[in-house]
């Protein structure tokens, strides 16, 4: 972000912090405090991109959030949007697709501390070791996490979650067996290295193109206990419980105070998905052509 645009973002926010202090503890004492999931893709100081924050941005923003919220586990913020009340502002931390990097600062950092973390990954890039297409598309390169890795994070007590086999874009998935094989193979595959339930899923991309209603009920369907999607969103209590809304956190610290304090620019503007419940052909017969 250009240094004018980071000016006129921390004018905008200082202005408004009065304003948004009285929203919140407003909120908090009707029981509707936010349950707010930040999600990121890569940390590290090498080559960087636009899905890449550096370990000192990380740092000092996992620092923040710290002072001014609860940390909680995605299990744990979504019972608080199931419960239907909510006294106590908290953010779950969730990462995307899978790099090697976030083994180097990152992980450490949230297991040494005891932050919970929903590590969602795209098993067939963890198994194969093939870039992601999104950095093959850039022309650089990024390693995945390994087998090895994603197994020891599991076992420091990062939970995992699938985001598909191959980071396929669901809402353009007409075929059954193939969102199938991205949702549910999936979810097998990881399980299977982990050796522990695989309870939630992430939408690649997650803008609301990139999800589906049938993508819902075959999650619904297949044991999912909640579905993320990334779009920018806002939950709060007595909200739909299995669809979590997340919110990008891989730019810089304003950004992240904006997002974190309810702008309310956010909350006029962002429309939440509405998927339509429909029926779904039982999980078994997709697995006999599988068979």
């Amino acid at each position: 972000m250009p240094v004018w645009k980071q000016v006129l973002l921390s004018l905008y926010y200082y202005g408004t912090v009065p304003a948004r202090t009285r929203q919140n503890v407003e909120l908090r004492a009707c029981g509707q405090a936010p349950v707010i999931v930040f999600f990121y893709h890569r940390i590290s100081d090498q080559r960087p991109n636009a899905w890449t924050a550096s370990n000192a941005m990380f740092t000092r923003q996992i620092a923040w959030l710290k002072r001014h919220f609860q940390l909680v586990s995605l299990g744990e913020a979504q019972r608080r949007v199931q419960s239907g009340t909510n006294r106590h502002p908290c953010v779950a931390i969730t990462f995307d697709d899978g790099y090697a990097d976030n083994c180097e600062h990152a992980l450490p950092l949230l297991i040494a501390e005891r932050i919970p973390c929903t590590y969602f990954v795209s098993s067939r890039h963890i198994i194969t070791g093939t870039p992601f297409p999104h950095d093959l598309a850039q022309g650089r390169p990024l390693a995945p996490n390994t087998t090895q890795q994603i197994r020891e994070l599991a076992q420091a007590g990062i939970e995992i979650g699938s985001h598909t086999r191959t980071h396929a874009d669901v809402g353009r998935v007409k075929d059954p067996a193939l969102l199938y094989d991205e949702m549910v193979r999936s979810r097998e595959e990881l399980q299977e290295l982990t050796g522990s339930p695989v309870r939630y899923f992430a939408f690649p991309y997650g803008q609301h193109s990139n999800l589906s209603s049938a993508a819902f009920a075959l999650a619904r369907e297949a044991g999912y206990e909640a579905v993320c999607s990334a779009y920018g969103g806002f939950n709060f209590p007595g909200d739909d419980a299995f669809h979590l809304q997340r919110i990008h956190a891989d730019g810089n610290m304003i950004q992240l105070k904006n997002w974190a304090t309810l702008d309310p620019r956010k909350l006029k503007s962002i429309q939440r998905y509405d998927y339509q419940p429909q029926p779904c052909e039982v999980v078994a017969e997709r697995e006999e052509a599988f068979a």
